[in-house]
């Protein structure tokens, strides 16, 4: 395991993340970095699922420098809004920022879960605000200092990938998925 507290820390490692309580209600802040240090402090996240016209999900593979959970299968992608930021307006930024692609987003639902990268010590504890998009044209531009890969699945054939080979995916990617793959057909922001 990494010795966290030893490792240099990026700009977005230094940026403020909104912490909030069991209700999701907001109770301060602090860095993304103190954030994720064991045990970790719940804060406000989101995962952003983008969906083709046949049903299929986009993948990223996380850049291996990431800080948490490196090299490992993830959502279109993620992030964590700035204290007071709207969560559409990050998840569209971020998406924009990791993959060069814009879509309308949909808040679907929120994933509450705690997670421990046993490899870099770093822990991920979040009230996540899953959003689910329709890509309609463009192809994924990545930022290879953030994504490693991409891929277009089938949600069917990620459930079975999931069961098969739970360590090269992401803890949370399970959770998002059952929240977004129902929900995007449905259109209904959520208040």
């Amino acid at each position: 395991m990494t010795d966290t507290i030893e490792q240099p820390t990026t700009d977005r490692e230094a940026r403020p993340v909104e912490l909030v309580d069991e209700a999701g209600l907001a109770i301060g802040a602090c860095s993304v970095a103190e954030a994720h240090r064991a045990p970790g402090q719940l804060h406000r996240a989101f995962s952003v699922l983008l969906f083709d016209a046949t049903g299929r999900v986009l993948l990223q593979q996380r850049a291996a420098v990431k800080t948490r959970f490196p090299s490992l299968w993830a959502n279109t992608c993620c992030g964590h809004p700035a204290p007071g930021e709207l969560v559409a307006t990050a998840a569209s930024l971020r998406l924009a920022e990791e993959m060069g692609l814009t879509a309308t987003l949909t808040e679907v639902g929120i994933y509450r879960y705690h997670a421990e990268d046993p490899r870099t010590g770093r822990v991920e504890f979040e009230w996540d605000h899953v959003l689910v998009g329709q890509l309609g044209t463009g192809a994924p531009r990545p930022d290879p200092a953030e994504v490693a890969d991409y891929a277009w699945v089938q949600p069917d054939a990620l459930r079975d990938a999931l069961a098969g080979d739970p360590d090269a995916y992401t803890p949370w990617l399970a959770g998002v998925l059952d929240i977004a793959d129902p929900a995007r057909g449905t259109g209904t922001p959520l208040h």
